[in-house]
C-alpha cells in the first residue's frame, strides 16, 4: 500500500507543476513520514550512494564538452563541411541538418544542445531557402533526438549506472540504431523536398578546393568523436576519462585554435555546466531514493506479475512496454524516466530473455522520441523559439516525422542484432 501512496503523491506533485527532481524527493519524504517504516537517514544514504559513482562523473564532463563545443565555433564548421558536400542535392539543407545533428550528437550527447547548436544556424537558412517554416522546425527537433542515442550519451551513462550494464557496450550498441534514425529522417526529408520542391538542385558545383577547405576547417571538430570513441573502444581510457579528455580538447580548440571563446567566457560556461550538472545529480539522488523505496515495497515484482498476467509472449510484452514508454516520454524528462523505470521494467523483460543491453537501447530510443512530443518535448521548445513559431503549428510535420522514428524503434525492438552486433564484435 505504501508503494501506491508513493506513486500517487509523485503524480499529484507533477500535475501541480513541481519539478520532477523535487517531486521525487517530496513523494519519498511524505510517504516515509506517514508510514514511519524507515528512518530519514535512508534518503541521505540514497543521495550519497547515488552520487558516489565513478561512471557518473562522465555526466558533468560530457555536459561541459557540449557547452564548450556549442560556443566554440564547432557547429558552424560542421555545417559548412556538410554544406560543401551536400548543397547540390534536392532537399540539401534539410539533409545537411540531419547529417550535422548526427555528427554533433557524437560530440555533445544531448538532444536540446544539438537542436540549439545546429538549429540556430540551419532553421533560418532553410526558411530563407523557402523551406516550410513548420517543416524546418519539426525536422530539426526530431533530428536533435538522435543526440542521446549516438555515443557518447548521457542517457546511456545513467542507464549503465542504474542497470549495472557496461557503458562502453551501451555506447557501441547505440551506433547502428542512431545511424538508422538519421538515415530514416534523411530519406523522409529527400522525398518531402522532392514533392514540395524544397531546395531543388541549384546546378552550382562546389569545387574540390572548397570541399578540401571546408574539411580542413572542420577537421578539429571531426576529430572529437574519433578521440572519444576510438579511445574507449581501443581500451585506452574509460568513458569517464574520455569525457574529461573531450572537455579538455574542446577547451583547447575553442580557446587557442578557433579562438571563438576567451578566458573571460569560461566562468559563464562553467556556471552553465554546473547548473545543468547539479540538476541532473539532484535528479539522480531523488530518483534513487524513490526507486529503492519502490523496491522495498516490491512494486517491481507486482508490476512484472501484472504485465505477465496479460501475456507471456515476448512480442506482446515489448509492444506494451514500448507503448507505455512512449506515453511516459511525453510526460517525464528522459533521465528521470530511466532512473525510475529501468529497474522496474528490467524485472519484466529479463525473464523473457531480453538482454539488459538491448533493452537499454529500446528504452533510450523510446524516451528520446518523447523529446519531440508535447507537453514536455524540450526539443520542440528549443526549435520553436529559434524558428519563431508556435509548437501547435509544427504538428503537421511533427506527426509524420515521429511516425518515421517509431518505425525505426520497432525495427530496433524486434531485431536485437542491430544493437548487439557491435558489442559482440568488440568482445
Amino acid at each position: 500500500m505504501i508503494g501506491i501512496y508513493l506513486i500517487i503523491v509523485f503524480i499529484v506533485a507533477l500535475f501541480i507543476n513541481i519539478p520532477v527532481a523535487i517531486s521525487l524527493g517530496l513523494a519519498t519524504t511524505v510517504v516515509m513520514a506517514i508510514s514511519q517504516s524507515l528512518p530519514f537517514d535512508f534518503i541521505i544514504q540514497s543521495f550519497f550512494s547515488a552520487g558516489n559513482s565513478f561512471p557518473l562523473l562522465a555526466v558533468p564532463f560530457f555536459i561541459l564538452t557540449g557547452d564548450v563545443m556549442m560556443e566554440g565555433g564547432i557547429s558552424k564548421r560542421l555545417v559548412s563541411f556538410a554544406n560543401a558536400f551536400m548543397s547540390n542535392i534536392t532537399g540539401g539543407l534539410g539533409i545537411i541538418t540531419v547529417f550535422t545533428c548526427m555528427i554533433f550528437a557524437s560530440i555533445s550527447g544531448s538532444g536540446p544542445a544539438t537542436v540549439a547548436a545546429i538549429g540556430s544556424i540551419m532553421i533560418p537558412a532553410m526558411i530563407e531557402q523557402k523551406y516550410n517554416r513548420s517543416f524546418s522546425c519539426a525536422l530539426t527537433a526530431t533530428a536533435g533526438s538522435i543526440g542521446p542515442v549516438i555515443p557518447p550519451s548521457i542517457s546511456f551513462v545513467i542507464y549503465g549506472v542504474i542497470a549495472n550494464v557496461s557503458i562502453t557496450e551501451l555506447f557501441m550498441a547505440g551506433i547502428i540504431p542512431g545511424l538508422l534514425m538519421g538515415l530514416a529522417l534523411i530519406i523522409f526529408t529527400y522525398f518531402v523536398s522532392k514533392k514540395y520542391k524544397y531546395g531543388e538542385k541549384t546546378g552550382i558545383k562546389v569545387s574540390t578546393k572548397d570541399k578540401l577547405k571546408a574539411l580542413n576547417e572542420a577537421k578539429g571538430a571531426l576529430m572529437v568523436p574519433v578521440i572519444i570513441l576510438g579511445g574507449i573502444y581501443g581500451g585506452v581510457f574509460t568513458p569517464t576519462e574520455a569525457a574529461i579528455i573531450a572537455a579538455d580538447y574542446g577547451l583547447i580548440m575553442g580557446l587557442f585554435v578557433y579562438k571563438e571563446i576567451t578566458f573571460k567566457d569560461l566562468p559563464r560556461i562553467f556556471a552553465k555546466t554546473s547548473l545543468t550538472s547539479g540538476m541532473v545529480l539532484i535528479l539522480v539522488g531523488s530518483a534513487t531514493a524513490f526507486g529503492r523505496l519502490l523496491t522495498i515495497e516490491q512494486i517491481p515484482t507486482m508490476l512484472a506479475n501484472m504485465i505477465l498476467s496479460i501475456s507471456t509472449n515476448t512480442v506482446v510484452i515489448l509492444l506494451l512496454i514500448n507503448l507505455f514508454l512512449f506515453f511516459v516520454g511525453m510526460l517525464i524528462e528522459t533521465l528521470a524516466a530511466i532512473i525510475i523505470l529501468a529497474p522496474l521494467l528490467l524485472s519484466v523483460v529479463e525473464p523473457l530473455g531480453v538482454s539488459p543491453l538491448h533493452f537499454g537501447i529500446i528504452m533510450v530510443v523510446n524516451l528520446v522520441i518523447g523529446m519531440c512530443t508535447p507537453p514536455v518535448g524540450v526539443n520542440l521548445f528549443v526549435a520553436s523559439s529559434i524558428g519563431k513559431i508556435k509548437i501547435e503549428q509544427m504538428f503537421k510535420w511533427l506527426i509524420p516525422l515521429i511516425s518515421v522514428l517509431i518505425i525505426v524503434l520497432l525495427i530496433i525492438t524486434f531485431v536485437p542484432q542491430l544493437s548487439t552486433f557491435l558489442p559482440n564484435l568488440l568482445k
